[in-house]
C-alpha cells in the first residue's frame, strides 16, 4: 500500500481524499494557493505546501510545482481529484517519470478518451453506440455550420477537451449558430486551452445516464452501476442520484455492460466514468442511449454510488495505484437502496445565479445524511474557484425516503451572509414530477421560474423572525422561547422595504424558521432559504448605479467586449462578457441607446461593482 500521498487539488474532494487516506494510515500532503492558505483541506493535512498565487493557471494548474511539491515532502504518490489536472495526460506521465505513482489510469488511456471526437470514433468501434453528429478535422466556421444544419436543429456544440458543463452550447435555431461557436471556443480555449470543438444532435427528451467503472492492473473491470445526472442547468450538473428512476434490469445490463467495453476497449485502470445520453421521449430503453464521453477521473457525484454499494471509491482507487485487485468481483456487488445528492453553491438563484463571495460568517449544514464540504464557518468564499461549497447526500431504503431526507437535509442548511441555492435544490426535489421520476435535462430550465425561491416573506415567517430576534434578546434558544414569558412581546422589523411592528401572542403560528440576530439584523433560515429582515426604525437602501449604468455584478475577468463608445446599442444586446468562477456572463443593453462610457477593454480583471459601461438612452 502506497504510504504517503499528496493531494494536487483543493476543496471538497480534497478533505475527501485526506480522509480515507488517513483512514489507510498513509501520510497526506496537501498544496494550497495564496487563497486558500487557511483552506479546510491544508488544515486537515499532515503536511502542505504553497504553490502559487491564487489563480489556477498559476498554482493548482501547474504541473511542475505540484511535482516538486511532492519531492520536496517525500510523497510517494500523487491523487488529482477532480478538475484542474485530473485528466492531463501529461501531467500523469510526467509524474510517473518523475518515479511517482499516479492514482489514475494509465496516460494513453486518458489520451484516448480525453477528446470527444477521438473517444466517439474509438467506442463506435468497440460495439459501443454512439450519438450521431460531426467528429471531423475542418473546424471552419462555415463547415461546422453546414453539419450543424444537415444534423438538424437542435444541435450541441461541445468543445472536444471539455467537461463539467464547460464549452458547451445548445443552438436551437440556424441564425444563432455562429454567437453560439464563437463563445463556445472562447470558454473552451479559456477552460482548457483547446478550442476544437464538434456537434452532435441534440436529444430532446434527454436524460444523462452514466455508470461508474473500475478497472485494475490485472485485466478486471467492474461496473458500480449507474448514476442519474439528468438534473442540470447550463448542462453542470445540480441533483444526482443512484440507481436511475425507472431503469429496468434489461436496459441496466445493457447500459453497464457497453460501459465494460468502453473500459476494456482502452486497457483501462482506476476509477472512470461512462456517460451516456438517454433518449427518454418512451422511458429508459436499451436501445435509445448512446455514449457520449468517458470521465478518466473520480467524479464529483460518486458518494451516491459509494451510499448504494457500501463502498470507498477513494480507497479502491489507492489499492488500484498501489497494484492490487479490484477490492470485489462484479458479481459480488450489489445496489441496497437509494441516494441522492445536491451541490450546495455559493449562488443567488434569485439574481440569474450570480456567484457569492465572503466570509462565512454563520455556516451550519445540519446533521442530516452526509456531508462533504471543503469549508467551515469563518472560511471565506473566494472568487478565483468553482463555486460549489458543499454536497449533500442521502441515503433510504427507497427513492422516496432519499428525497424527504434529502429535502430535511437542505431544511437545516444555514449560510449567511454568502449566498446558496439550498432554496431552489429544496423546490427542485419537491417538485411533483421531480417526485414521480419524470425527469431530462431540460426540467430545470422549464421550471425555473417556479423553482427559483421567492424573497417574499408570509405572516407566518414575520411572526418567525420576531420570535428569533426576541428569544436572542432575551438570552433563550428558539426551541425553549415562551412568548408568555415577556409583557406584550413585540419587535419593529423591515424587510424589502415594507416596515412592522410585531406583537406576538400565544397561539399565534409561525414558520420552523431557525436563525440569528445581531445588532442590524435577524436572519430566518427556511427551506434551505435565507430572508434578512432590518431591526434599524428604517430599511437601508444600498447604493444604486445611474440610470445606464453597468456595473459588475460580481468580481471577474473581460473576456470580450463587443461594442464601442459612441454605438448605438438595442435592448438586450450584449456589450461585453465577463468571465467568474468559471463561468460566462453577458452584460446587456439595460434599453435602447448609446454607448456614452466604456471603461474596460477585454482581459481586463474588474472588481464587484466597477462600472464598466454607461448607456444614455434613446431620445
Amino acid at each position: 500500500m502506497i504510504q504517503s500521498l499528496l493531494i494536487a487539488n483543493r476543496g471538497e474532494i480534497a478533505c475527501r481524499v485526506i480522509r480515507t487516506a488517513q483512514k489507510l494510515g498513509i501520510r497526506t500532503v496537501a498544496v494550497y494557493s495564496d487563497a486558500d492558505a487557511g483552506a479546510l483541506h491544508v488544515r486537515l493535512a499532515d503536511e502542505a505546501v504553497l504553490i502559487g498565487p491564487s489563480p489556477a493557471r498559476e498554482s493548482y494548474l501547474v504541473g511542475e510545482k505540484i511535482i516538486a511539491a511532492a519531492r520536496e515532502k517525500g510523497a510517494e504518490a500523487i491523487h488529482p481529484g477532480y478538475g484542474f489536472l485530473s485528466e492531463n495526460a501529461d501531467f500523469a506521465q510526467a509524474v510517473l517519470d518523475a518515479g511517482l505513482v499516479w492514482v489514475g489510469p494509465k496516460p494513453d488511456s486518458i489520451r484516448a478518451m480525453g477528446l470527444k471526437d477521438a473517444a466517439k470514433s474509438l467506442m463506435s468501434k468497440a460495439g459501443v453506440p454512439v450519438t450521431p453528429g460531426y467528429m471531423g478535422d475542418d473546424q471552419s466556421a462555415e463547415r461546422l455550420k453546414s453539419e450543424a444544419d444537415g444534423i438538424g436543429y437542435p444541435v450541441l456544440i461541445k468543445a472536444v477537451a471539455g467537461g463539467g458543463g464547460k464549452g458547451m452550447r445548445k443552438v436551437d435555431e440556424a441564425t444563432d449558430f455562429m454567437d453560439a461557436l464563437d463563445s463556445c471556443r472562447r470558454e473552451a480555449a479559456s477552460s482548457f486551452g483547446n478550442d476544437v470543438v464538434l456537434i452532435e444532435k441534440y436529444i430532446l427528451s434527454p436524460r444523462h445516464i452514466e455508470v461508474q467503472i473500475f478497472g485494475d492492473a490485472h485485466g478486471n473491470v467492474v461496473h458500480l452501476f449507474e448514476r442519474d445526472c439528468s438534473l442540470q442547468r447550463r448542462h453542470q450538473k445540480v441533483i444526482e442520484e443512484a440507481p436511475a428512476p425507472g431503469m429496468d434490469e434489461v436496459t441496466r445490463d445493457a447500459v453497464c455492460g457497453a460501459a465494460v467495453r468502453a473500459a476494456q476497449a482502452v486497457d483501462y485502470e482506476g476509477a472512470g466514468t461512462i456517460e451516456f445520453i438517454a433518449d427518454a421521449s418512451e422511458g429508459l430503453r436499451a436501445d435509445r442511449i448512446w455514449f457520449m464521453e468517458m470521465n478518466t477521473r473520480l467524479q464529483v457525484e460518486h458518494p451516491v454510488t459509494e451510499e448504494i454499494t457500501g463502498q470507498d471509491l477513494v480507497e479502491w482507487q489507492l489499492r488500484v495505484a498501489s497494484g492490487e485487485p479490484l477490492p470485489l468481483r462484479q458479481d459480488e456487488l450489489m445496489i441496497g437502496g437509494h441516494a441522492i445528492e445536491a451541490r450546495l453553491y455559493a449562488e443567488d438563484p434569485g439574481s440569474g445565479f450570480l456567484p457569492s463571495v465572503g466570509k462565512l460568517d454563520h455556516f451550519d449544514l445540519g446533521e442530516v445524511g452526509r456531508i462533504e464540504t471543503g469549508v467551515e464557518e469563518g472560511d471565506s468564499i473566494s472568487p478565483f474557484y468553482d463555486p460549489m461549497i458543499a454536497k449533500l447526500v442521502v441515503h433510504g431504503e427507497d427513492r422516496d425516503a432519499a428525497i424527504t431526507g434529502l429535502a430535511s437535509a437542505l431544511d437545516e442548511v444555514e449560510v449567511w451572509p454568502v449566498r446558496t441555492n439550498a432554496g431552489f435544490l429544496f423546490n427542485c426535489l419537491l417538485d411533483e414530477d421531480f417526485a414521480a421520476g419524470e425527469l431530462d435535462t431540460g426540467f430545470i430550465a422549464r421550471k425555473l421560474e417556479e423553482l427559483v425561491p421567492t424573497a417574499d416573506v408570509d405572516e407566518e415567517l414575520w411572526r418567525a423572525a420576531a420570535v428569533i430576534a426576541l428569544a436572542s434578546e432575551n438570552g433563550d434558544e428558539l426551541a425553549g422561547f415562551r412568548l408568555n414569558a415577556l409583557a406584550q412581546p413585540s419587535v419593529t422589523l423591515s424587510h424589502r422595504g415594507e416596515r412592522r411592528r410585531l406583537v406576538l401572542a400565544d397561539k399565534e403560528p409561525f414558520a420552523a424558521a431557525s436563525g440569528f440576530r445581531d445588532e442590524e439584523r435577524v436572519v430566518a433560515f427556511y427551506e434551505g432559504q435565507a430572508y434578512e429582515f432590518s431591526l434599524a426604525s428604517r430599511g437601508r437602501v444600498g447604493a444604486v448605479a445611474g440610470d445606464g449604468a453597468l456595473v459588475a455584478p460580481m468580481p471577474g475577468k473581460v473576456t470580450s467586449v463587443d461594442v464601442a463608445a459612441g454605438d448605438k446599442v438595442s435592448r438586450g444586446q450584449r456589450l461585453l462578457t465577463l468571465e467568474a468562477m468559471k463561468m460566462e456572463h453577458a452584460i446587456v443593453a439595460p434599453f435602447d441607446g448609446t454607448v456614452a462610457e466604456l471603461n474596460v477593454e477585454g482581459g481586463a480583471q474588474v472588481q464587484v461593482e466597477a462600472v464598466l459601461a454607461r448607456v444614455e438612452a434613446a431620445a
